[in-house]
């Protein structure tokens, strides 16, 4: 095990991608351990990928991509800016507004930062917003990304524990929502307190219900995509397939900015990003396979059992563990590699995997935004053209709301579970 850990730890000091390094940990593990085993690699990996419910994974990018290039990002910030612009930092409400509504059709908070983030960082600076506060605010609220449904991470959670995608997407819904809302309470306080500017809206009950009516068609598809899987209708890989049915529909039909063009370009990102996951669970697998072979996980059971914590207490600690690893890993492997060894701990203590899964995907959220690994501060680097420390500095007030948001679905498990045991148990 320490050849396998300290091998792992050396490549990534040394800026190896993590798939790779994982794959050549295993290889050291195996040549300097047992090089007769080395026949299981080619047979982990294949074993990694072959799995039908895998499949939903590149279909939930692909809608994603779909959406945003049939032009929905902007009906989305106008539609935010009737809702909410009239208040203090209404652009920046409008911000964590548009990201709600887009984490619900993207499921990827990369897309989140990319697509609201070119838009409104150059007009919030525009309006007087410092830069710092632009950019970290975008970067922020867009790990509403990853946890309001549908959601990708989510989705690799289920596949790795096994467990349902519809409770994982209800579970996620309620926690996202009061990510929002935390975030939005925190950009009044600070526009209030700076004197940021509010927008020029008028604001009428006969025009939101119309504005309302003619964005039905966007704000339907989280309601159609986690429904049909929630009611049986659908497993979450034809759930998928349907909302890309339903995105092509739209950019083609309804919105009319879906060129073939832009459908190329939607399936070439679609593809390279599901392959650079697939590389990334193939290798996970083979990594996990060891540390089962040498029983780190049970070992590491109970080692915890015997500090006799309660519930709370090891959800705590997973949270620091979480929240410390995400600043390294990115979410895939983090999620392949932490859920085979602490789901067990959280199970044997009485825990709900649905809980540890929504616990992992907003700590891991957070990790998309920390440096030096974050790849949403990566993406709003290069829209905004600041440092990704200065953007992490103006996104921490907001990254708060996380941590908040996380102590509080510990405190009060039925925030996760409530709704899927309402409409799945």
């Amino acid at each position: 095990m320490a050849v396998l850990l300290i091998s792992l730890l050396i490549f990534l000091l040394l800026g190896v991608p993590i798939a790779y390094s994982l794959g050549l940990s295993a290889l050291c593990y195996f040549l300097a351990h047992e090089p007769g085993l080395m026949v299981v690699m080619p047979q982990q990996l294949m074993a990694g990928m072959d799995s039908y419910a895998l499949i939903a994974l590149p279909l939930f990018i692909f809608m994603g991509q779909l959406m945003n290039a049939s032009g929905i990002t902007g009906r989305l910030i106008d539609y935010c800016m009737l809702i909410v612009g009239r208040f203090r930092g209404g652009l920046g409400l409008v911000n964590i507004s548009s990201s709600m509504l887009f984490g619900g059709i993207s499921g990827s908070s990369t897309s989140d930062t990319a697509s609201i983030g070119s838009i409104l960082i150059p007009e919030m600076k525009q309006r007087g917003y410092p830069n710092q506060f632009a950019a970290g605010l975008t970067v922020a609220s867009s790990t509403m990304g990853m946890i309001i449904p549908p959601s990708i991470p989510m989705v690799l959670y289920a596949i790795t524990a096994q467990e349902s995608v519809g409770k994982l997407f209800l579970g996620g819904v309620i926690p996202g929502l009061m990510v929002g809302v935390f975030q939005i309470v925190f950009t009044l306080w600070i526009s209030t307190k700076r004197n940021y500017p509010k927008e020029n809206t008028n604001f009428k009950l006969s025009i939101f219900l119309k504005e309302t009516f003619q964005a039905s068609y966007i704000l339907l598809l989280p309601i159609f995509v986690v429904g049909t899987v929630v009611l049986g209708i659908a497993t979450a890989t034809e759930s998928a397939g349907l909302g890309v049915f339903y995105a092509i529909a739209i950019g083609c039909i309804l919105t009319r900015k879906l060129t073939l063009e832009k459908f190329i370009n939607a399936l070439r990102y679609s593809i390279l990003t599901s392959a650079k996951i697939m590389i990334i669970i193939a290798f996970s697998k083979l990594f996990i396979w060891i540390l089962a072979y040498e029983r780190l996980p049970d070992d590491l059971a109970y080692s915890v059992e015997s500090f006799d914590l309660s519930l709370f207490w090891l959800m705590l600690l997973m949270i620091v563990i979480i929240l410390l690893a995400g600043t390294f890993i990115d979410v895939s492997p983090a999620i392949l590699l932490l859920t085979p060894i602490f789901l067990p701990i959280i199970i044997s203590a009485g825990g709900s995997p649905i809980l540890f899964g929504v616990v992992l995907v907003i700590g891991l959220a957070v990790g998309a935004c920390t440096p030096p690994v974050g790849n949403c501060l990566n993406v709003c680097s290069a829209v905004s053209g600041l440092r990704i420390g200065i953007i992490f500095r103006g996104a921490l007030p907001f990254l708060a709301a996380n941590v908040l948001t996380l102590l509080l679905i510990v405190l009060f498990p039925s925030l996760v579970l409530w709704l899927p045991s309402l409409l799945m148990d």
